[in-house]
């Protein structure tokens, strides 16, 4: 069922979604959990505050990485933390889906899916009530039907031509070193 050789995905994750609500606190917010997904391979997740904020040059910067397929995991549009979240990264990925097609990759590459958000609940333990608890059942089967559409979709895919025109030890990461030292300064 599982593809034979394991195709590089990259799967953006909002931080506010598919989560327990939490109060917030003096001590600051907790470390956000991403859902687990049930991966057979290893994927980039990339936890990120908003799937919102996401830029396109973050999602075509995975393609040029090498990976095959990106997702985005946002909040549902009525429980977005950042209220125009999610409705922002479904206009980024239609206008990501139209570059990819121009550029040749197909924007079939790129997938939106949403979990349910937390802002209710948040907003609800703020205020000293009592918030719904999420279905830790349901979670996991919406994260085991995104895992699902993920593989069938890199079943239909051709490689990422991208990846196969990358330098030698490139494939795996890209990052730039960058001299921080400070010798100007000293005598």
């Amino acid at each position: 069922m599982w593809p034979s050789i394991p195709a590089p995905v990259t799967l953006f994750v909002c931080a506010n979604c598919a989560r327990p609500g939490q109060a917030p606190t003096s001590a600051g917010r907790p470390r956000p959990s991403v859902p687990d997904f049930g991966w057979p391979w290893p994927v980039r997740q990339i936890l990120v505050a908003c799937t919102g904020r996401l830029q396109p040059e973050h999602v075509l910067k995975a393609f040029e990485a090498g990976s095959d397929l990106v997702s985005m995991v946002a909040c549902q549009e009525d429980n977005c933390h950042y209220l125009e979240g999610s409705k922002r990264c479904a206009r980024r990925a239609d206008y990501l889906r139209s570059i990819l097609d121009a550029i040749g990759l197909g924007g079939r590459r790129l997938m939106l899916f949403h979990l349910p958000g937390t802002a209710a609940e948040d907003m609800a333990l703020a205020a000293g009530r009592p918030a719904l608890a999420c279905a830790c059942e349901t979670l996991d089967a919406q994260a085991a039907a995104i895992r699902d559409q993920v593989v069938e979709a890199l079943a239909a895919l051709p490689p990422n031509p991208l990846r196969q025109a990358l330098p030698a030890g490139h494939a795996e990461e890209s990052w730039q070193e960058v001299d921080i030292s400070y010798d100007d300064n000293e005598e």
